[in-house]
């Protein structure tokens, strides 16, 4: 399939089978954009799309998400999983605070600006929803759609290439909505194909929650979140051996979570 074909597919994909009536896509807010961005990371849309309002809503600015309680900013997050994330988003929030309280071009653009969990993906995508700049991004509906049709036999496909095909294909004055259109299609891929980003030498199969560390931990923090807790505490009442509550509790006070007062944990 050639550029010209490939283009056309796409945007009649998105013509009449888009998700236009997504939230963060009705606003160019290089905040609700960097939120949504962040939420939309290994989580189902349906479930972010009720979080992404309740969130905007409490916290609708840098300054306002920068000045919250880290209780409330987790309490928020419920739901949405990867906790970290939302700790990642409020330091963000506390660094662009003290530049003018919101991203620029400049602020963004920054190589040397380290702000917390916003890596090469959400930094051009905030680019390219936000300020409609024209650079190449990879996520993983992208992936599929150029695997599925430039590399449909092929195994390992590494990410160079199709960010050759991306920078080639890219609508240079409407990246915005190219973007949208590609991650549209990419998922409807998903639905009808075996997952094609699976051909791709940087896939990964997420690990199960249920039963996992991720989900004890959640577990911990809820728990936490409701009221102050002792070890004895939440281990009565998670039945889970005391030695990875402990364990884990630890980890979760050196990351920024929670804070140990005379044994009792809180979060900060």
């Amino acid at each position: 399939m050639n550029a010209t074909m490939f283009r056309k597919k796409i945007r009649n994909y998105y013509r009449t089978s888009g998700r236009h009536d997504l939230p963060w896509r009705k606003t160019t807010d290089p905040y609700a954009i960097l939120v949504s961005e962040i939420m939309l990371q290994q989580t189902q849309v349906d479930r972010v799309i009720v979080r992404y309002h309740s969130f905007l809503k409490h916290f609708p600015t840098f300054k306002a998400l920068a000045e919250a309680t880290t209780k409330d900013v987790l309490t928020e997050w419920q739901g949405l999983g990867y906790n970290r994330r939302a700790l990642n988003l409020k330091r963000t929030a506390e660094i662009v605070a003290t530049r003018g309280g919101s991203l620029t071009l400049t602020l963004t653009l920054l190589t040397d600006e380290h702000l917390p969990g916003i890596g090469k993906y959400t930094r051009g995508a905030v680019l390219a929803f936000a300020f409609n700049v024209a650079i190449p991004i990879i996520e993983t509906n992208i992936r599929a759609v150029f695997i599925h049709h430039f590399f449909p036999t092929k195994k390992n496909v590494h990410d160079d290439a199709i960010l050759k095909l991306v920078t080639e294909t890219l609508d240079t004055k409407n990246p915005r909505d190219w973007y949208y259109a590609l991650m549209d299609y990419g998922a409807h891929l998903k639905k009808i194909h075996p997952n094609p980003s699976r051909k791709s030498a940087h896939h990964t199969r997420q690990s199960k929650f249920t039963g996992s560390n991720r989900e004890l931990r959640s577990h911990i923090l809820k728990l936490i979140l409701k009221k102050p807790q002792i070890i004895e505490s939440l281990h009565a009442t998670l039945k889970k051996p005391i030695i990875a509550i402990n364990r884990n509790v630890k980890t979760m006070e050196k990351e920024g979570f929670i804070e140990n007062r005379d044994g009792m944990y809180k979060v900060k």
